[in-house]
């Protein structure tokens, strides 16, 4: 219990900066639905921001789990492997950004962004900032520094906020009501341009608050070294390539197999701004791999991990089943933070919520191939499962449209996930608690179920009954798997057991 005690603290520190900074995040989608002209500009944003987080997996190449794999190597110099990666992604990150800023001409065109080539050297910048800061951000991780790591994060947040706030809300009031002020530098036709003009500003000033971990480097550039780490590293840099395409191909494709391309962007934009909606489930999942992997390569040499590993398995399927239930209960008053016009696409909420839970149950499960160094299953299993989404979404998205997004991605996780639990069980076998974690899932499935079948006509009554539901859920898990004579602080109004 010890071990899952100090998982959950590191867990609920790096929430500070990923569970309270996305959900920061997430409070601009209100903002952006409100403000921008139509759904259309916010199809281009769910675009854009698509291709650059498919990109930065691609200029990290796996470096940050083979960086955390060779740290942990007693045959490895700790300050080689640092100074190594940096370099190595520092160089590859910066012929990126010179290589956008030059074919920006040809790439805006491409994705059909004519007269906006800001769009694509603006967020070219950012992503080879945004890769080359990973290195200095997972050394922090490894170091055991989460506070500093979260304050840096949250940093950029607010500022990245605040200049949102500053461009899409300030400056259209007081060009009405002081013009002279902001007329001189404010287009108020600019909108998505000054949303990355936000992000621009926001990741270079986090490049200049890591300078202290930068300067830490030895800058020694050790060949061998990199090369042992790009072998490990390839498999994953697969892996991450397809398992990012899995959450991003959609909107990446939609607009080109949609039957009109800006009716597909209007349509994307709808898609975006709901899927934003279930990004809560995802949240949690970040928050947990972020203090999960490094748990995971410093206690593997312990002969209790196994049991650890497991009890991580089922407490986070427990609180993502409970996310999940909170979330498709009060959706209802949920849906206020986006403009009516994009609630059609509410229906794809609960889907997007349960393909989440199968993405964090996978990423439990990837563990046993990362410390085995059989990384190309993890590759495999990707690639497998982005087919199945890429084959789905070609067929069916100019039928169904965002609909058949939703459940490709529901395919795809569920299918990686039991071929990840099969193999593991082979090579890496865990005993993990299904039965347990199969009655959490039923009760959820039930209590689901009824909320569905509510059809009275008082919201009091509706909301009544699955504010219960809820309660049971809790109560249930109280009395068999989270005995509050454990929890600091509550323990002490309960008496000790001998």
């Amino acid at each position: 219990m010890g071990k899952m005690k100090s998982l959950a603290k590191d867990t609920a520190i790096y929430g500070v900066s990923s569970i309270l900074g996305r959900f920061l995040n997430w409070c601009l989608v209100p903002i952006y639905t409100y403000v921008l002209k139509d759904s259309a500009e916010y199809g281009i944003i769910t675009n854009l921001y698509a291709w650059t987080a498919l990109l930065l997996v691609l200029l990290t190449y796996g470096m940050e789990t083979g960086f955390f794999r060779f740290m942990n190597k007693e045959t490895e110099n700790p300050q080689h492997v640092y100074s190594t990666t940096l370099l190595s992604i520092g160089f590859s990150s910066l012929l990126f950004a010179i290589g956008i800023i030059i074919l920006q001409n040809p790439i805006t065109q491409a994705l059909g962004y004519n007269g906006f080539n800001e769009y694509i050297w603006m967020m070219g910048i950012v992503v080879a900032v945004d890769a080359f800061t990973s290195i200095p951000f997972v050394y922090l991780r490894q170091q055991k520094r989460p506070i500093k790591f979260a304050a840096i994060k949250l940093a950029m947040i607010f500022i990245n906020i605040a200049l949102n706030l500053f461009f899409l809300i300030v400056c259209p009031w007081l060009l009405k009501t002081n013009p002279d002020l902001v007329n001189w530098f404010y287009n108020p036709n600019y909108g998505v341009g000054y949303i990355l003009i936000a992000n621009l500003v926001s990741t270079s000033a986090v490049l200049v608050m890591l300078l202290p971990e930068i300067f830490k480097a030895s800058l020694i550039f050790d060949k061998a070294l990199l090369k042992r780490m790009l072998s490990y590293s390839f498999p994953l840099l697969i892996l991450g390539v397809a398992g990012i395409a899995n959450q991003t191909i959609d909107k990446i494709i939609f607009p080109f197999l949609y039957h009109d391309y800006t009716e597909g962007m209007r349509q994307l934009g709808i898609y975006g701004a709901c899927f934003k909606v279930a990004m809560v489930m995802m949240m949690f999942t970040q928050a947990f791999r972020f203090a999960y992997e490094p748990f995971v390569f410093g206690q593997h040499k312990d002969k209790n991990s196994k049991e650890a590993y497991s009890d991580a398995m089922k407490f986070f399927v427990i609180f993502s089943l409970l996310i999940f239930l909170g979330m498709v209960f009060y959706l209802d008053f949920i849906k206020l933070l986006i403009a009516p016009s994009y609630w059609e696409g509410l229906q794809i909420v609960p889907i997007i919520l349960a393909s989440y839970l199968f993405q964090g149950i996978y990423f439990n499960l990837s563990l046993w191939y990362k410390l085995t160094d059989k990384t190309r299953y993890g590759a495999y299993f990707s690639i497998i499962g982005l087919v199945l989404n890429f084959t789905i979404n070609f067929f069916l998205i100019p039928i169904f449209g965002y609909i058949a997004c939703a459940w490709a991605s529901f395919a795809s996780y569920f299918l990686i996930m039991l071929l990840s639990y099969f193999y593991g069980q082979k090579y890496f076998p865990i005993d993990y608690q299904l039965i347990k974690i199969s009655r959490y899932v039923l009760i959820t499935l039930a209590f689901f179920g009824i909320s569905l079948l509510l059809v009275s006509d008082s919201a009091i009554l509706n909301y009544g009954i699955k504010t219960i539901l809820i309660i049971t859920f809790l109560a249930y898990f109280v009395k068999k798997d989270f005995p509050l004579q454990q929890v600091p602080i509550i323990n002490r109004f309960f008496k000790k057991t001998h």
